[in-house]
């Protein structure tokens, strides 16, 4: 029996190999390495657009003035962007810097203690410690590793593939994901006001407490000898509903916005939010699910984490809801599943693989 490490290479071995030049797997095309700069010097500009920064005190305000003016804010970044700032979320700042430990503890751990915990993507187990199989047509590789599980609702999660180190890794992640799933409801509910429905709609449409699934992604990404070479995660747009990120406060994340690549300032006690295919399906496309990337560097490790909140892969069908239609604004996407949308992106990502976006 072949062990996990060694039927996939991880990048933390490669990084911490003393490498100086990295292998043409990792190289991304002509027309992506035009526009890879360096993420610190970007990270700085303060000149052209920037990711909205939304501060959520007033959400649940007893005026409703203050409260519309709050949900009105998110909205319209949700309408413009796709993607913002969350300050004043509710979570504590300590129970943040416990799971950003937690994750970062695990990550220190050597490379075979991790491997325990490797999933098997060939056979469909994609929960684990993992890196990207060359799966596109291109048979490129992202520079990062990652942990990837369900952690709500909780009936549904497999602690059994959990970290056991650190020890306290499920109690803060647990913690974590109800107050995030609490997040995400009200998020949920200012966007379906924005949309003139019901304040619980969207939250219905994509599943509810019992259906909508968070799953969690710990993108580690190692330093890189040749990071104008190279991407962490390249150019895409989610298939969630919402994706919560935190980040270890090293930049990386970049949004394409009005044809150009923006560097997303690493905003101290905030949770990045990015409104994800499925709420941009739904809205028939009044809300953006924006193409967005991951950079690395060669200086510092980058950690984040990406909390998926998605639909039940089977259960509903995803439209454009019937109230955002009109004969001026006919439906913009087909009805599919979570599943068939999945399927359909997979299928156009191998065809793309060779004609990523273009930025000046």
């Amino acid at each position: 029996m072949v062990t996990p490490s060694v039927l996939v290479p991880r990048v933390e071995s490669l990084a911490s190999s003393g490498i100086k030049s990295i292998p043409k797997e990792y190289i991304r095309p002509q027309e992506e390495l035009n526009n890879i700069g360096d993420v610190f010097e970007e990270a700085k500009k303060n000149e052209g657009p920037q990711v909205p920064t939304i501060d959520l005190m007033e959400i649940e305000s007893e005026d409703k003035v203050v409260r519309e003016k709050c949900r009105e804010e998110i909205v319209k970044a949700a309408k413009e962007w796709g993607v913002m700032h969350l300050v004043n979320h509710g979570i504590p700042d300590d129970l943040i810097d416990r799971v950003r430990k937690a994750g970062q503890a695990f990550f220190d751990l050597p490379i075979e203690e991790k491997e325990k915990y490797a999933n098997d993507q060939a056979s469909g187990n994609v929960q684990g410690y993992g890196s990207k199989l060359a799966n596109n047509a291109s048979g490129q590789l992202e520079w990062e590793d990652y942990f990837f599980h369900l952690i709500f609702p909780e009936d549904k999660r497999d602690i059994s593939i959990w970290p056991k180190t650190p020890s306290d890794y499920t109690k803060v992640t647990s913690e974590y994901a109800r107050l995030l799933r609490s997040l995400a409801s009200k998020i949920l509910s200012a966007l379906s006001l924005g949309l003139g429905l019901e304040e619980g709609r969207l939250e219905k449409e994509v599943g509810g407490m019992e259906e909508l699934l968070l799953q969690m992604k710990i993108n580690y990404y190692p330093r890189c000898p040749q990071p104008e070479l190279a991407l962490g995660v390249e150019a895409h747009t989610d298939i969630s509903a919402l994706t919560f990120i935190l980040h270890n406060m090293v930049p990386g994340l970049q949004l394409f916005y009005e044809g150009k690549w923006v560097t997303a300032k690493c905003v101290p006690n905030s949770i990045i939010m990015h409104i994800g295919d499925t709420v941009e399906i739904l809205s028939n496309g009044k809300y953006k699910s924006i193409l967005h990337r991951g950079v690395v560097n060669k200086e510092k490790v980058r950690i984040s984490w990406a909390v998926f909140c998605e639909p039940p892969k089977e259960k509903i069908i995803l439209k454009p809801l019937a109230e955002t239609v009109t004969e001026a604004e006919p439906p913009l996407f087909p009805p599919r599943t979570f599943a068939q949308h999945l399927a359909h992106k997979l299928f156009r990502k191998t065809q793309d693989s060779l004609n990523p976006p273009k930025a000046d």
